[in-house]
């Protein structure tokens, strides 16, 4: 499961960590705007299978702590990993069949969707809720920002200081520095990173126009074979 295996979800083991996993973020999305701060974050810990915070920890580091706003979901909670600074915006979904990690002081808009796993494409072999599924690691990096109603599936990994633009949807890897939108999500804007001048800028804008002409020969290339 972990590991991408494929693995069968309806296993007495797996649905009652999943049936735990709904009463704990039920909880969190009945309570946590009510709660103290230290209260908040421990019962969302709770939901990620981590250790709860002292109550002698410091407001400065409380302050500092993943926000996840309410309501969200997620189907196992234990396999969702926030770094500090991450802000996590109403509505989200957790698909968290292996690991979801995101990193430190990213921003995640509402009705983001993180699909960490599937269902085989085989219909026979699939037998509705009852066949095999797949999990894929997905991994955001730091300094990112996740526009609201965008989905990001299994096995990618968006870089650090990208941008998804709202309504994305996300199937493949994402470099760092770069605005993508769209479905699927495409890059449309480079943005300078940390180490880099115009002129590396510059190539890389150059290097994406050729890209996308081969990709527009190789089309029409189908196109001809097919008539």
């Amino acid at each position: 499961m972990l590991r991408g295996d494929l693995y069968t979800a309806i296993t007495p083991t797996l649905r009652k960590v999943r049936e735990e996993c709904v009463q704990l973020f039920h909880e969190y999305n009945s309570t946590a705007t009510s709660l103290p701060l230290l209260a908040r974050i421990n019962l969302l810990n709770s939901i990620f299978g981590l250790p709860h915070l002292p109550l002698s920890t410091p407001d400065s580091e409380l302050q500092i702590q993943p926000v996840v706003e309410p309501p969200f979901h997620c189907d196992y909670g234990l396999h969702i990993r926030l770094e500090k600074g991450v802000k996590i915006g109403h509505n989200c979904s957790f698909i968290d069949s292996t690991y979801i990690r995101i990193g430190a002081r990213t921003h995640v808009g509402p009705n983001v969707s993180f699909f960490a796993g599937g269902h085989v494409l085989d219909a026979k072999l699939r037998d509705g809720a009852n066949g095999p599924e797949f999990g894929k690691e997905i991994v955001v990096g730091e300094d990112c920002d996740i526009g609201g109603n965008s989905i990001v599936l299994p096995g990618v990994t968006i870089g650090r200081g990208a941008v998804v633009s709202p309504g994305s949807v996300v199937t493949r890897d994402v470099e760092e520095y770069v605005v993508v939108a769209g479905n699927p999500a495409r890059v449309v804007q480079r943005l300078r990173g940390e180490n880099e001048d115009e002129g590396e800028i510059e190539l890389r804008r150059r290097l994406e126009i050729v890209e996308r002409e081969v990709m527009d020969i190789r089309k029409e290339l189908e196109r001809l074979k097919e008539n």
